[in-house]
């Protein structure tokens, strides 16, 4: 047997091997798995239809076609919305001159020298602003190619969808821990997705009504910026907020810019932190810790996808390593959420206390003690009725 130093040094070995290839080819594993929590996220849908009487390949074709029209719609709103940024940047190159030169001097005053702000501001050259605009556009193409790799993993994984109860069914009968992990995954994920798309949705539409009161330009841009943020745990409302209120501070000031911050700051603090959290409690079943650490990890192991899939990612890990393995419930314990209820082990069987009192065991009376006087009476009796002194008497009852 391999000493227990060497058999964690190869498994570290190993793990790092690992991380290493699936960020070579992250540009594959992000796009396959984003596509599988949207099909996971959407399944219901397809067995709703199926209960309605619809054949599978109708439903598959009815999903596909829902969550195309969805994705094609985001797409396309966010190049209308880069192409409007870019023809509106140019004209904020002054401001942005004004506002260095008005921090410069502000800084000149705490003692700050002048020549190295001076070369400081000289290197920012902002009338670059739509010329990087355009290069982001033009780098569109690379954007619609991976839509179109999504596009088909979305369809395969749609039509593998159908059969999926029945593929769960056969591994059932042969490993029951190995489908009880992967509905875990399912069901935590879809919850996880659902709630926070549905207060994405409300958060975007509330902070696109406000920008588009306080008068920030492009505000359903911004507004689908803080949909998408709203993925992302814990960190996605700072993302969310700082190119709207950049865009504020060229267009109005510091005071829009303040307006803005502090409209995101109230909205985002009540939907997300109020509300959200009632919803989303305990059906994810990652503790805070866990759920910052997964954020970062994931972040630098597929990009912006996994910062966008961190939580679900995580759900995968867990019922892959965790939940399959009956004596990982020290595992479960520290990584879940306080107060958890542990998960039952493989074969024990649930019994309820029964209704009725044990039956108390029967006593039999205790014997007479023998005694001398005892022992002559049983011998004259034998004698007066003709039994045989010495043989022995009738087995008790």
């Amino acid at each position: 047997m391999l000493p227990r130093v060497l058999v964690i040094m190869v498994g570290a070995a190993s793990v790092v091997i690992t991380l290493a290839g699936v960020r070579a080819i992250a540009f594959i594993v992000g796009p396959v798995f984003l596509a599988l929590v949207i099909v996971v996220t959407a399944s219901p849908v397809q067995v709703w239809l199926l209960r309605k009487g619809w054949p599978r390949w109708l439903t598959t074709v009815a999903l596909v076609i829902v969550v195309y029209l969805v994705m094609v719609g985001l797409v396309f709103v966010v190049i209308v919305s880069l192409a409007r940024l870019a023809t509106l940047l140019p004209q904020y190159a002054s401001r942005v001159t004004d506002l260095l030169k008005s921090v410069t001097d502000q800084l000149a005053q705490f003692g700050v020298g002048q020549q190295q702000l001076r070369e400081v501001a000289s290197s920012l050259d902002f009338s670059k602003l739509a010329g990087f605009v355009g290069s982001l556009l033009s780098g569109i193409g690379g954007v619609l190619t991976n839509l179109v790799f999504l596009l088909a993993l979305l369809l395969f994984l749609s039509t593998e969808a159908t059969w999926a109860d029945q593929r769960l069914g056969a591994i059932d009968a042969e490993r029951p821990w190995l489908t009880s992990a992967f509905h875990r995954f399912a069901t935590g994920t879809r919850s996880y997705m659902l709630v926070t798309t549905v207060f994405g949705f409300i958060v975007a539409v509330l902070d696109t009504g406000a920008l588009a009161l306080i008068g920030i330009p492009v505000p359903i841009l911004w507004g689908l910026l803080a949909f998408v943020t709203n993925y992302i745990p814990n960190v996605g409302f700072v993302l969310g907020v700082i190119p709207p209120a950049l865009l504020g501070l060229l267009d109005g000031g510091w005071q829009k810019l303040v307006i803005v911050v502090v409209v995101y700051c109230a909205l985002n603090f009540v939907v997300q932190s109020l509300i959200q959290p009632r919803f989303v409690a305990g059906s994810v079943g990652l503790s805070t810790l866990v759920t910052v650490l997964a954020l970062v990890f994931w972040s630098w192991l597929l990009g912006p996808v996994g910062a966008i899939l961190a939580v679900p990612l995580t759900l995968l890990i867990k019922a892959l390593f965790v939940d399959i393995d009956p004596t990982a419930g020290w595992a479960d314990a520290l990584i879940g959420m306080t107060g958890k209820r542990n998960r039952p082990q493989p074969g024990a069987a649930e019994t309820e206390p029964s209704a009725e009192p044990a039956a108390e065991p029967a006593t039999e009376p205790a014997a007479e003690p023998v005694t001398e006087d005892n022992a002559a009476a049983e011998v004259q009796t034998r004698a007066d009725t003709g039994a045989d002194p010495g043989q022995p008497g009738p087995a008790p009852a």
